[in-house]
């Protein structure tokens, strides 16, 4: 077993427990993360005990998208040049890593126990199968700041459903999420890695290769219908996004983020939307 210091590997049995490990940033998807994330699904995927494989955040989130904690809107500033390269090098890594979700030889259960934004939300898309907490939030807020959505949005919800969030960035509970086919069920909070076990030791009771080889055929499958094609096409795009984020609607968040930090950039980009439709953002504050 690999020696991981951003996630927890933990194996019972046939089922395997990978958790984000990053709490006190909600799980924040840093590189040192997303690295160990994958270097223990690589490890499993090797690894012939291993049967089935929960994913799931440790504290209050699965995960809370990318961290941009240190960069707020992201240009404070590098040359334009470097600054895309940095976002095309970032944005073009991201259909390996949703594909090696996606094509991974054992089935992967996200088990979503609280926030799921930005790219988290992007890996529970990605997963074989996605259970929530009752106390779940989805979203990609970042979109306020001029950012990317995912193609796999649209592909697994529905064009209306993705653009009805992706193109706001509002939040949306677990209700919302079933509704639109963005996750298999709800779960109460507390039985959340019960029921994700259960449904694990199921899974692991079927023999490993039609397992392994009915994934393949809904993945390449998707993938022979141009889906490594769309990915690699969004990230494309999610560059040029990148270029579109020094322009006069972010003035406002770049200054509050000068005077307030991070913090405060968060509160200048995201209460204009409040209330919001679903979940805990759906109330005015008093």
């Amino acid at each position: 077993m690999g020696d991981y210091e951003h996630v927890l590997y933990e194996q019972d049995g046939a089922v395997l427990t990978i958790t984000l490990n990053r709490p006190d940033a909600l799980n924040a998807l840093s590189p040192p993360l997303e690295r160990e994330l994958h270097a223990a699904l690589d490890e499993a995927g090797e690894d012939d005990s291993v049967r089935a494989i929960i994913l799931t955040g440790a504290g209050r989130a699965f995960s809370a998208g990318y961290d941009i904690s240190g960069g707020g809107v992201g240009r404070e500033r590098l040359p334009t040049s470097k600054h895309l390269k940095t976002w095309w090098d970032s944005a073009m890594r991201n259909p390996d890593m949703i594909m090696n979700v996606m094509g991974h030889p054992k089935p992967i259960i996200a088990a979503i126990n609280g926030w799921c934004i930005g790219g988290g939300f992007w890996y529970s898309l990605a997963c074989d199968i996605t259970l929530a907490s009752d106390q779940a939030v989805f979203g990609q807020p970042e979109i306020r700041m001029t950012s990317n959505t995912t193609v796999l949005f649209a592909l697994l919800c529905g064009w209306k459903n993705a653009h009805r969030y992706a193109l706001t960035g509002d939040h949306f509970d677990a209700a919302e999420a079933l509704r639109i086919g963005a996750i298999n069920e709800i779960v109460p909070h507390d039985q959340l890695i019960e029921r994700a076990r259960a449904l694990a030791e199921r899974l692991a009771k079927v023999p490993s290769e039609s397992v392994r080889l009915n994934k393949a055929i809904t993945t390449l499958g998707l993938d022979a219908m141009g889906l490594r094609a769309a990915l690699n096409m969004n990230g494309v795009l999610s560059t040029i996004v990148e270029a579109e984020n020094d322009g006069p609607d972010l003035e406002h968040m770049e200054a509050a983020q000068a005077t307030g930090g991070f913090s405060a950039f968060l509160k200048a980009r995201d209460e204009p939307f409040l209330p919001e439709p679903f979940g805990p953002r759906s109330k005015p504050r008093s």
